[in-house]
């Protein structure tokens, strides 16, 4: 009666990762409980999830071929164009759908934008075009939502620009707005085999002791015309979860990333933390204002929460 924050099953958002390449769902060593959905799968996923009152799921896709400039991140029979409209055929309004728009799961070199080699550099600008054609993409397959991870600059305008020429005026954006170069994506790049074959991501990534920066970056994010703001990663960063929404307001993600999940998971399987350390740390994060939560344990914390 007294509890000043109550976790809900509304607040889940689950990430489901679609490998085209797979006949049967394949479990990740990485991240014990979690697995690589196939094109078929990845649906009867999705149902179950919708079943248990999940509201939303966001999709990575793992693509047949790679190449320098991430071709198949935008083609209207890739895999995540695919699983959106199958999910949608099936599932409809019960289940909103979001689209991860980074390039690294179907970029060669596994950066999230277009490389020069010369320089070994990332850049920027010529990404732009590619992330706004990924978003039309996503949005012509049903997307309900799509969400921009890259962290380049001036990529939530682009966007926007793309999808309103392109009909999709009312198409949200949720923008990975402050999402920092951190050790805790380990596990993720495992499970969509997106790691970086050189140099790494802090060039456009935040630096983990910057706080005044992220509230620039989200700043600059809500002016393009992003519809939510998400923080990455959730724990070590709860600072700044409660930061965005204190200052801005915003509807306020928070992505519990695939090491917070594995650090716990890990824990719990070796004895050394009871289950509870699961819906402690969830809770933590809602207690910092996140209106929603993007988390591996979303079907543990439903089942919990439905008791």
């Amino acid at each position: 009666m007294v509890r000043e924050t109550a976790l809900s099953v509304d607040d889940l958002i689950a990430p489901l990762f679609i490998d085209e390449n797979l006949a049967n769902p394949q479990p990740i060593a990485s991240m014990p409980g979690i697995r690589r959905e196939t094109p078929v799968s990845v649906v009867n996923e999705a149902r179950e999830l919708a079943k248990m009152g999940i509201p939303a799921v966001i999709l990575f896709g793992l693509p047949k071929e790679k190449d320098e400039t991430g071709t198949h991140a935008y083609g209207d029979d890739d895999v995540v164009q695919n699983a959106t409209r199958a999910i949608k055929a099936e599932l409809g309004d019960d289940m909103v759908v979001i689209t991860d728009l980074c390039l690294c799961e179907y970029t060669s070199h596994g950066h999230c934008g277009i490389v020069d080699y010369e320089t070994g550099e990332v850049q920027n600008d010529p990404t732009l075009p590619i992330l706004g054609k990924t978003a039309v993409s996503h949005a012509r397959a049903g997307a309900d939502i799509v969400a921009p991870s890259g962290m380049m600059d001036g990529m939530v305008a682009a966007i926007r620009q793309a999808l309103d020429e392109n009909g999709f005026t009312n198409t949200p954006i949720m923008s990975y707005a402050a999402k920092y170069s951190s050790s805790f994506y380990g596990p993720f790049r495992d499970a969509a085999d997106s790691g970086y074959s050189f140099g790494d991501r802090s060039t456009y990534q935040m630096d983990p002791g910057n706080s005044n920066e992220a509230m620039r970056e989200v700043q600059q994010d809500i002016e393009e015309g992003a519809d939510i703001v998400m923080v990455k990663p959730a724990l070590p960063y709860l600072d700044l979860v409660y930061r965005v929404k204190q200052e801005f307001g915003m509807p306020t993600a928070a992505y519990s990333v695939s090491g917070e999940y594995s650090m716990i998971k890990g824990a719990i399987d070796q004895g050394w933390l009871d289950e509870s350390a699961i819906m402690e740390s969830l809770i933590s994060i809602k207690r910092a204002g996140a209106d929603m939560i993007l988390t591996y344990f979303a079907r543990y914390a439903a089942e919990k929460l439905k008791g």
